[in-house]
């Protein structure tokens, strides 16, 4: 059938707009890949700045070379400031926040906290000997660590010459701690010297463990590394008693690094009463458990490590089947692994701290914090498809994530039915819990100068229920130490479940106004899919709120 002039007029119309609109939708999408593809490329050089250079073989943290270079980093921020975001997916303008949340902790580490200089001689500690269960080491760290626990030994030559390598930092970083650590912190200086003790200690336990295996290299090399540490142990004793300040940063300091750094949208005074609600909630949820159960047989621990493996393997094998069988998560295949990895052994009842005294009567209440074990092997096995969201971001910025999600899920899993068939096993949830708030409260008392360390101690211990902190003290100075050195971290097992809670609700609301059916499942896959990012940018992600507004 022939067609009308108008009508052919019109139809090679239509196909130009229609090629024009096709051509400016290829360029709008080419326009926006190079916005994203700058904050890659400015992402690359502000991680490549970050790490600083070095001094005389070890990374310099010199007042010096913090001025010198000031200059490039206000430049690499007005590059970040630059770019228009607003019309970015929220996914791509979330990996800008994290860029921009990391430039925010280079800035207060140089303004205020200063572990290099003025407050934390535990800065220098170099080696460590384990695995962190979160994507990095919890507290400030230096950017040259010697990472033990990643040597096989016996060690073949090749990894001897790299074991050199990586202790040459010692000797020179020993004496450059010497002229940088001057501030008047004294609750971290005197803790911090245990620090360098332990690092000390670990050198003669490297040196047995070599025996004769050892290069003559590696034995001169930590021979030096010993007499560095001896010479920063022996300098740093010697200064202790002129060390009269406090070392807190204060309320305001503390709310801006929460706020600004860790993007936990709370200020001092919110943390102090939500951990004060989940202490009396801990606390008066143990209580009624315990009325619950009275009738019935009280737990026995384990006395022997037959008894322990047998409950340690229990425990792993009812968590997977409830994970499964209760679509709680999707189950892959390194989860179990990943777990069994890390049950532990026997420990004698004189020597359990507060997580092995859990342990020894149920260790499924521990193991499913060991939820972080899922997330490391996942970040191992399927990184994300964003090069800021690989591997561990700086400054701790995880931690509301990485330990608000494993503290969520011990009470998430139990009131889902994991403990049906073992009631007393939930009292040891709500024990953990109620040790967390506690020593996160002491924490944010250190941080505001409200009281000593050892005087947050006294709050953690006497508000641990049953008297389980009282037990073995290297853990409540371990971890009242870690939380003074980093602000945020003390809280954010709960500050993190909270955050969590509130997604989990926001995103269900919103699945049910839509007319679907809520699934666990499905929330936990999205949130793992979103990575180790802080909550309050996986809650955006997740449901597109961006505001932390009351109900």
């Amino acid at each position: 059938m022939a067609r009308s002039s108008s009508t052919y007029y019109s139809l090679i119309l239509a196909a130009c707009f229609a090629f024009l609109t096709a051509g400016n939708l290829i360029h709008a999408q080419t326009q926006e890949a190079p916005d994203y593809n700058d904050l890659l490329k400015l992402f690359a050089d502000w991680r490549e700045f970050e790490s600083p250079p070095l001094l005389n073989g070890a990374p310099d943290y010199t007042p010096a070379q913090f001025a010198a270079r000031q200059a490039e980093f206000r430049a690499l921020r007005a590059r970040l400031d630059s770019l228009a975001i607003a019309d970015w997916p929220i996914p791509r303008q979330v990996d800008w926040h994290l860029v921009h949340a990391e430039m925010n902790g280079y800035d207060f580490n140089r303004r205020v906290l200063r572990p290099w200089g003025a407050r934390d001689p535990a800065f220098y500690n170099t080696i460590w000997t384990y695995r962190s269960d979160v994507p990095g080491h919890e507290g400030p760290t230096h950017h040259a660590l010697v990472e033990l626990w990643g040597y096989d030994f016996p060690l073949s030559e090749a990894e001897q010459q790299r074991l050199v390598s990586e202790l040459s930092v010692i000797p020179p970083l020993m004496r450059q701690a010497q002229d940088n650590l001057t501030g008047n912190a004294r609750d971290l200086w005197i803790t911090g010297i245990r620090d360098i003790r332990s690092q000390r200690a670990t050198l003669d336990d490297l040196e047995e463990t070599l025996d004769d295996s050892a290069s003559d290299e590696l034995l001169a090399i930590i021979g030096k590394s010993k007499a560095a540490t001896d010479g920063l142990i022996a300098w740093l004793e010697a200064e202790a008693d002129s060390k009269t300040g406090p070392s807190g940063i204060g309320k305001d300091n503390y709310t801006w690094y929460q706020q600004n750094v860790h993007l936990v949208p709370l200020t001092w005074e919110d943390e102090v009463r939500l951990l004060k609600r989940e202490l009396a909630r801990a606390w008066s949820s143990l209580k009624l458990e315990e009325q619950r159960n009275r009738v019935l047989p009280p737990m026995t621990a384990a006395n022997t490590p037959e008894e322990y493996a047998e409950k340690a393997d229990d425990a792993v094998a009812r968590i997977m089947r409830f994970l499964e069988h209760k679509d709680i998560v999707t189950v892959t295949d390194y989860m179990e692994p990943a777990m069994r990895e890390h049950m532990g052994s026997f420990v004698p009842e004189e020597k359990r701290n507060f997580f092995w005294i859990t342990a020894h009567y149920d260790p499924a209440p521990l193991f499913t914090h060991f939820y972080h074990w899922f997330e490391l092997a996942r970040m191992d096995r399927e990184p994300h498809e964003s090069p800021i969201r690989q591997g561990a971001l700086l400054y701790n910025i995880f931690d509301s994530r990485n330990e608000g999600t494993a503290t969520g899920v011990e009470e998430m899993f139990m009131h889902a039915g994991l403990y049906d068939d073992s009631p007393r096993s939930r009292e040891l949830v709500w024990i953990l819990l109620a040790q967390r708030a506690a020593r996160g409260l002491g924490s944010l008392y250190a941080h505001a100068n409200e009281m000593t360390m050892e005087e947050a101690g006294t709050v953690h211990m006497e508000w641990t229920p049953r008297g389980w902190m009282k037990t073995e003290k290297e853990l409540l100075i371990f971890e009242q130490h870690l939380y003074l050195r980093q602000p945020g971290y003390g809280t954010s097992y709960v500050t993190g479940k909270y955050l969590l809670e509130r997604t989990l609700a926001d995103y269900a609301r919103q699945v049910e106004q839509r007319g679907g059916d809520f699934q666990l499942r499905q929330f936990f896959d999205r949130l793992n899919a979103i990575d180790s990012i802080p909550i309050s940018l996986g809650r955006w992600e997740m449901t597109g709120l961006d505001q932390w507004d009351e109900f």
